[in-house]
């Protein structure tokens, strides 16, 4: 397998090149017209020669985007564009907007669980005060046995009165 890798890198440096020349414009190819890049890469691409000239001498090679060779550099020559999330004035109000909202929704939420907190101990306390007032049904509107039925051999702990002392 190790003895394929040779051939398999000059046939990838050939195809690139090959690939490269065709899509570069006409009017950065250097030297030699377009037509004759190509033929020198194909004829000559098996011994390397033709695509390494293609890549050091055929086409006009432009300096990276923005200047500079490094991030560092363009992002000096360019000036800030980019800010981090913590630093975005735009996105720390968004933040604060969603935490209001959260907020308040949640304020809701606590004033909905508090209000049923207190209608469910109205309606314990209406129960061990008065009685149930159903006519020996229990709160639920059952006969009393908690949902066991007839069968079941026995009561809750909760339903058994009190010992006499």
């Amino acid at each position: 397998m190790l003895r394929y890798l040779p051939f398999l890198l000059v046939l990838a440096l050939w195809i690139y090149a090959f690939i490269d020349c065709i899509n570069t414009p006409e009017s950065q190819v250097r030297g030699l017209p377009k037509v004759v890049w190509v033929l020198i890469i194909l004829l000559f691409g098996e011994v390397l020669i033709g695509p390494i000239a293609w890549l050091v001498a055929g086409k006009q090679r432009q300096p990276a985007a923005g200047g500079g060779g490094t991030p560092a550099e363009r992002r000096r020559n360019r000036g800030a564009t980019w800010v981090a999330p913590d630093d975005n004035p735009e996105f720390l109000r968004s933040l604060r907007e969603e935490n209001t909202k959260d907020e308040a929704l949640l304020k809701d939420w606590e004033a909905d669980l508090r209000r049923r907190e207190e209608e469910l101990r109205r309606k314990e306390t209406g129960s061990a005060d008065g009685g149930t007032g159903t006519g020996g049904r229990g709160s639920d509107g059952g006969d009393g046995t908690n949902g066991k039925g007839s069968k079941g051999g026995g009561k809750d702990p909760e339903d058994t009165p009190p010992a006499a002392s």
